[in-house]
């Protein structure tokens, strides 16, 4: 009998990584400490009617992949069928060779599904879509459960300073959720002086849920400062900010008040302003963050919704989104010298999107330690388009021989679907792999308790030690 493509080894190419991987790293409970999951969705135990809504609802990556292959856009948005989406993706995995979504699929299809004899195509999708629908309608099957199988300890979502946090509220009062759920702060749109469709708005919304009228930039700077304590009230831990680059222009208040009331009343903001007024922004928040031993997330290298067209028929966030290449390294290091002159710097995980940038990132971080935090300074996981085999790779490289490796706190999911936490196990498979090949060759001693407590470290208690999330 021919072997099933997803096996208990899979990725494990030595008995050293085969060893590593189940003493040290497989059993490792998860803190998914930055993804999208829907609160709404956590609070109410969702549940699935078919495949492709727990599937492919959302999922960019699978969009852009079934675009490249030639499907209309009807099958990836558009108003076909659930069942007729699920087809079009099915007929197009066998394309996906060396793509990281064709490892993703399948792992998902074996993990929830048991479905581990069968490659997805078109000849297989009526198997598939049969038996994970029946799966889906089990009793036993809800994003709680999924929660369970996979040891999933905490979640941080990611939250809008005017959101309510109202299902938050209702996880931790009724307490029934397997995990802990805590709300990100992810302060953007009050960046967002140049787009004045989205600003105004925005800055309304603030002004009522925070109790402020805003008019300047201080009253700006009191209700986030609100939305802030009630953050840290509801248990955040961790804010983030999702940007282009990191900017670090002298800016004083006086100036980027002018600017904001420029961008309050709807007028042009140059862009010499836009990035004079975003330095300020980004300082502020940051002292916030430190204020309350928060650790500061700064995802950057993006360049979002560059399809104008599709953006006007099918909104953000839709897979027309691409790697960016602004430079960072000199406003990077002037943002954290900043904060660190006045001893405001907080906890800080960076994660760069252009490949370019891991030996920049893992010299960086070393600039800023302090000696008193282990990894207090962390260059992030491989995230979008590096979160596959080989941007892991490279950023475990990068990290190992420019900083400690041993230090790092790990993966997360960076996901709106609860079907990806097979990538924390992708993930240790590959950080696995890695050290136990380099044991077979001799590079690393042949001590299973000494590189297995790295594994270890990196699976789980870094993460765990690093947040100290319940303290």
């Amino acid at each position: 009998m021919k072997a099933p493509y997803i096996h208990a080894d899979f990725l494990l190419e030595s008995p050293e990584s085969i060893e590593l991987y189940r003493r040290f790293s497989s059993g490792q409970p998860i803190i998914d400490f930055h993804c999208h999951l829907s609160p709404q969705e956590l609070a109410q135990n969702k549940r699935w009617e078919n495949l492709t809504q727990i599937w492919l609802y959302g999922d960019h990556y699978k969009w852009r992949a079934m675009r490249t292959a030639g499907v209309a856009e009807e099958y990836c948005t558009g108003r076909a069928s659930d069942e007729e989406k699920f087809r079009k993706y099915a007929e197009i995995v066998p394309l996906l060779i060396r793509n990281p979504l064709y490892h993703w699929s399948h792992l998902e299809l074996d993990r929830y599904f048991g479905i581990s004899d069968l490659l997805l195509s078109s000849e297989t999708a009526t198997t598939v879509w049969n038996k994970s629908n029946q799966i889906l309608k089990s009793p036993d099957f809800s994003a709680w459960s999924i929660l369970q199988k996979f040891k999933v300890e905490v979640i941080c979502t990611t939250d809008d300073p005017i959101d309510s946090l109202e299902f938050h509220r209702q996880i931790r009062e009724e307490g029934k959720c397997p995990a802990h759920v805590y709300p990100t702060w992810r302060p953007d749109k009050a960046l967002a002086v140049d787009r004045k469709n989205i600003f105004i708005d925005w800055i309304r919304s603030l002004s009522l849920v925070s109790g402020v009228q805003i008019h300047d930039l201080l009253t700006l700077l009191s209700a986030l400062q609100i939305r802030h304590d009630f953050f840290a009230q509801m248990g955040c831990k961790l804010s983030d900010r999702g940007v282009e680059t990191v900017w670090s222009l002298d800016c004083s208040l006086q100036e980027a008040d002018l600017i904001f009331q420029k961008g309050l009343r709807g007028e042009a903001v140059s862009l010499i302003e836009t990035e004079k007024y975003k330095s300020f922004m980004l300082h502020e928040l940051a002292l916030m963050d430190a204020e309350k031993d928060w650790t500061m997330q700064i995802h950057y290298g993006a360049m979002r919704s560059n399809n104008t067209k599709m953006l006007q028929k099918v909104g953000v966030d839709s897979g027309f989104d691409s790697i960016g290449d602004l430079p960072i390294a000199a406003s990077l290091s002037k943002h954290l010298d900043r904060l660190n002159t006045v001893d405001k710097l907080p906890k800080t995980i960076l994660y760069n999107l252009n490949s370019r940038d891991f030996d920049l990132i893992a010299t960086m971080i070393g600039n800023f330690q302090n000696g008193t935090i282990s990894g207090k300074m962390q260059m992030g996981s491989g995230w979008w388009f590096m979160d596959q085999i080989d941007g892991m790779k490279r950023q475990i490289e990068s990290l190992s021989q420019l900083g400690l490796l041993s230090c790092f706190v790990g993966m997360l999911t960076d996901s709106r679907s609860f079907l990806s936490y097979t990538r924390h196990d992708y993930f240790r498979r590959i950080l696995c792999q890695i050290l136990g090949e380099e044991m077979k060759r001799g590079l690393l001693p042949h001590d299973f308790e000494l590189v297995g407590s790295v594994v270890e470290r990196v699976s789980y208690l870094n993460a765990k030690n690093y947040f100290k999330f319940g303290n």
